[in-house]
């Protein structure tokens, strides 16, 4: 297999993990038997965009910068620093502002957060009540 190959079925699977794991960041908090796994996936995502942006800069994901780095084995050029306005820009055709792209996916991580907490906290305490009364 080429190495050229190898960085296209490379492409593939971080666009295919990392679609996945945005969706479960937004929606893994509707099924009840996922919160907690959700709960711990978007924390680990906050914290790398600002635990690990503090070092790398601000919104830092390791799985856009592995991914960055197939593509620019692929020859793209001037990616930016958000997978989410790669793709938006892609899929509609529109050169999306950086900043408009930011708050929506931080605003829309940061109300999963809340929702997943919320939920996840309601959950513990329903299952400690159903405990003591049983």
């Amino acid at each position: 297999m080429s190495d050229h190959t190898l960085y296209l079925i490379l492409d593939v699977l971080f666009v295919a993990f990392h679609t996945l794991l945005v969706g479960f960041n937004t929606l893994g908090w509707v099924w009840r038997r996922t919160r907690r796994l959700h709960l711990f996936a978007i924390s680990a995502t906050l914290l790398s965009w600002f635990g690990l942006g503090v070092v790398y800069g601000w919104g830092y994901c390791p799985l856009t910068d592995w991914h960055w780095q197939v593509k620019r084995a692929l020859g793209e050029t001037q990616l930016p620093a958000s997978c989410m306005k790669y793709y938006l820009d892609r899929i509609t055709g529109v050169d999306w502002s950086a900043a408009v792209v930011d708050a929506l996916v931080i605003g829309t991580a940061l109300g999963a957060l809340v929702v997943s907490v919320v939920l996840n906290v309601r959950d513990m305490r329903r299952a400690g009540s159903a405990g003591r009364d049983g």
